[in-house]
């Protein structure tokens, strides 16, 4: 998706992008090879020559700060695939003030950190990945660990999912899009909100209930563990919109 994309390129909106797709301008490469050809509208030919020379070497050296940068929150779902190899399906619990309990997810190893035993670690946790994919990470997740852990830079590219499922016509909150897509969690999770994790926590940490936060653990994996199959719907619904019209 990504080499096919022209967007994030100074000066080329949606309208330039189609267009080049159009006189047959369907990757990077093409325009490198030819670009001559190519009607770029008000953006000049060399300079989108340059830049994506830039964007082809930021890929191959995997600078995602780069993209991050270039696409923005909106269309960080076209490098879904192309950095998905270093990717983490990230949620986070609180109890209404503070972080509880952060989960990542990398497509085969699920961490849960803890408040009071390894919340400490969400730094060098995080450093590990060049992309984050969240459900309604962007208004609530991130700017909680940014507020929670002071001086942490979270330069990757970000994938919001809520955004764009609202795009793809999926309405409402992350279990009930999971349930449009066939998604079931274990019958003892199943049904908790945020809410009851808020509960949970209060009885872990006031009652030193163990049973209770390995409940919170067990539903916090499934909000993480869910998110991958969700990006991989949606990344190939977008694709499927926005290139193959």
């Amino acid at each position: 998706m990504l080499r096919r994309t022209f967007i994030h390129v100074p000066g080329i909106g949606r309208t330039t992008e189609k267009a080049l797709w159009k006189q047959g301008c369907a990757t990077w490469d093409d325009y490198l090879q030819s670009g001559s050809r190519f009607s770029t509208g008000h953006a000049d030919r060399g300079a989108v020559r340059d830049y994506l020379e830039r964007s082809r070497c930021s890929l191959e050296s995997g600078d995602h700060q780069f993209f991050m940068r270039s696409l923005g929150l909106r269309e960080s779902w076209r490098a879904y695939n192309d950095f998905k190899h270093s990717c983490v399906y990230l949620d986070i619990e609180t109890d209404g003030r503070s972080i509880t309990t952060i989960g990542l997810y990398d497509g085969s190893r699920f961490v849960a950190l803890v408040k009071g035993e390894n919340l400490e670690n969400f730094r060098d946790e995080i450093s590990r990945y060049s992309m984050i994919v969240t459900f309604c990470g962007s208004s609530f997740d991130l700017p909680a660990l940014e507020r929670s852990f002071a001086g942490v830079t979270l330069d990757q590219i970000h994938v919001d999912l809520c955004p764009i499922m609202r795009k793809l016509g999926y309405r409402g909150g992350l279990k009930r899009i999971e349930k449009e897509f066939g998604i079931q969690r274990p019958p003892e999770i199943d049904g908790l909100s945020g809410f009851d994790a808020v509960i949970l926590w209060r009885r872990f940490y006031g009652l030193h209930d163990e049973q209770a936060l390995e409940r919170l653990i067990a539903y916090n994996r499934e909000d993480c563990v869910n998110l991958e199959r969700l990006a991989e719907a949606a990344a190939s619904r977008m694709q499927a919109l926005t290139f193959d019209m």
